[in-house]
């Protein structure tokens, strides 16, 4: 059964060494509080909760589940007690607003937050997890009275949110939705409807929940442009701030799903339920982004946690599990057969897990970065710089999303596969990472929607290719530096390689696509691992880098974990990144063989 321990090791390199978190909080409006000793017992404290408190739950949780009694969603048995805990320390509101009861840190530590919480039970963070989205979409979107009224609550953590779009009719394609909102004399709305697939819909860890729904307007214009976003909580907010009476929202019925079993994913019904407009009307959509892409880096963090978690779990064993000899000769002499950690393809499986880990890390934090810079261009009230930051963070959020999901997933399937049948067993906690892992790449838009959104809109749409020259530019600077350095020549070559054949590639779908419209959408994944592969190469590289800086400089009392870094990026590099190459091929082979079959000629059935 793994055991989570939360890699503080890695955390402290990234933030303390390879990043400069101390010197980017530095530069911050809301920074000020972000000191290395306020970080350090942040990290410290949290650990502590997420190792003896949360941790525990993942695998009995998944095996309760839980349950729909009288209208009312019941939680596993301790997660109540745990959430109560995590209240109580302030967890939630820990980069929200002092005004609204937060303490105002920097966004990324909220980001670091839900990494610990998400790796040490994905389901149980979750709850909380989708409270951030529907506080941050408040913070931006609502009114002064919206935000007085539902922010603090939320912040506290003691009312809960979501976040309502799916029907059954629809789920992407949101210009089919059909959950009416019809104004009341009062100046709220009614709204009628069914929203499927809620996370958190209902549960019994806070005394509200804040439910933040999609629904159109009477005289709203057709398909996406009219649609609208309104505030519908599960009980009116009551006159001293506390909870009123019941609102028209019930929950229907539980999904029955593969994983997350721990996580209420609910029908929810709104019976002309009171609502209140958030944002101006038929903008919904525009809105609602705030919460998705909160959402969509959230779920990234999915795909690192499933690979660190499953990790975890597979090392111990492999180096607990003797089987035959390595073919170099007896490396445990002294047992009958040698641990299996020695024989090369388990090495294969765990160094790809760990390369994956630390990797997709290190992108998240740098990613984390950029959403500092944006909350602070909102701070400042600076628009120039919130868009900037804004559009390297969409650039970098589908690449996130997409592939470090897919990424995840793979890793616990290694975990499985290391720990052979025993993996697939349920008491060893294995194959629980893998059906938990597997909707990462569903939700929160599907890789191929993630992909399509990258290439399509803002790759050749809104860019036209200009976000690709910027971001190339750091392989191609770090590239040019580097060359010299007979220790990262090898990282610096290719590096300079895949920054030319990026930029050629967009440029290259882009011409096609004039003809052939129907590229963009057959190259699109393709693009979207490359650009995923290219990207973590980078950060190894820098990765790498500093390890050797740290070794040079000699006195280091974490030699072997340098060594260790500097290890995987090499393999990264030998096995990992080739893959890169196979997508570069197929991004720009011709549709003809994807799209020539009619969809009648699909058959099982020939004759």
């Amino acid at each position: 059964m793994p055991q989570y321990q939360a890699p503080l090791r890695d955390m402290h390199f990234l933030m303390n060494e390879l990043l400069d978190f101390p010197g980017h909080y530095g530069k911050l409006s809301n920074g000020d509080e972000a000191t290395p000793d306020m970080v350090e017992a942040i990290l410290t404290e949290l650990a502590k909760l997420c190792e003896n408190t949360i941790a525990p739950l993942y695998h009995s949780g998944d095996q309760e589940g839980c349950k729909l009694e009288d209208g009312q969603v019941r939680t596993p048995n301790g997660f109540p007690e745990a959430y109560a805990e995590y209240m109580a320390g302030g967890w939630q509101g820990l980069s929200h607003p002092e005004e609204y009861g937060g303490q105002g840190l920097p966004m990324s530590l909220s980001l670091i937050k839900q990494e610990m919480l998400g790796t040490a039970n994905w389901p149980f963070s979750m709850y909380p997890g989708l409270s951030l989205g529907a506080q941050n979409t408040i913070m931006m979107h609502g009114t002064e009275e919206q935000k007085q009224t539902y922010l603090t609550p939320l912040t506290e953590g003691r009312w809960g949110g979501t976040m309502c779009l799916t029907e059954a009719q629809c789920g992407t394609d949101l210009g089919q939705m059909k959950t009416r909102a019809e104004a009341a004399d009062d100046g709220s709305y009614r709204i009628s409807g069914t929203k499927i697939f809620i996370s958190s819909g209902d549960h019994d860890l806070t005394e509200n929940i804040v439910h933040v729904v999609l629904a159109r307007l009477p005289d709203a214009p057709e398909g996406t442009k009219g649609i609208s976003l309104f505030i519908v909580p599960k009980f009116l907010p009551g006159a001293d701030g506390g909870v009123g009476e019941a609102n028209g929202v019930q929950c229907g019925s539980l999904e029955k799903k593969m994983g997350i079993n721990a996580s209420a994913t609910c029908e929810i019904n709104f019976d002309r339920a009171t609502g209140y407009l958030l944002g101006p009307p038929n903008e919904g959509l525009n809105c609602m982004f705030t919460f998705m892409n909160s959402a969509r880096i959230g779920t990234a963090l999915q795909g690192v946690a499933h690979a660190e978690l499953s990790f975890q779990g597979a090392l111990p064993y492999a180096k607990e599990r003797r089987s035959m000899r390595a073919l170099a000769g007896k490396q445990d002499p002294d047992h009958v057969a040698d641990a299996i950690i020695h024989h090369g393809d388990v090495r294969r499986m765990l160094l790809t897990q760990k390369a994956i880990a630390e990797g997709g890390r290190a992108m998240l934090y740098g990613a984390a970065q950029y959403a500092d810079h944006m909350v602070n261009g909102v701070l400042e009230g600076d628009e120039e710089k919130r868009e900037y930051w804004d559009s390297q963070l969409g650039f970098m959020t589908p690449i996130l999303k997409g592939f470090l999901t897919e990424m995840g997933q793979e890793c616990a399937s290694l975990g499985m596969q290391v720990l052979g049948g025993h993996g697939y067993i349920r008491e060893h906690g294995m194959e629980q990472i893998l059906r938990d892992a597997r909707i990462a790449t569903l939700y929160e838009g599907t890789t191929g929607i993630q992909a399509l959104d990258l290439l399509g809109r803002k790759v050749l749409l809104m860019t036209r290719g200009k976000c690709v020259r910027e971001h190339s530019r750091k392989l191609t600077d770090f590239g040019t530096r580097n060359l010299s350095n007979s220790k990262l020549r090898p990282f610096a070559w290719k590096l300079l390689r895949l920054a030319g054949q990026w930029n050629y590639l967009t440029m290259r779908i882009a011409m096609i696509a004039r003809k052939d419209r129907e590229q963009v959408s057959v190259s699109s994944h393709h693009f979207l691992m490359y650009s995923g592969y290219v990207t973590m190469a980078y950060y190894w590289a820098l990765m790498a880098q500093k390890a050797w800086e740290k070794i040079d400089k000699g006195g280091e009392q974490s030699e072997e974990f340098y060594r260790a870094k500097i290890a995987t990026a090499e393999f990264y590099f030998d096995h990992l990144l080739p893959r890169a190459r196979a997508h570069a091929e197929s991004m720009v082979r011709p549709t003809a063989s994807t799209m020539k079959i009619k969809p009648e000629h699909f058959s099982f059935d020939y004759e």
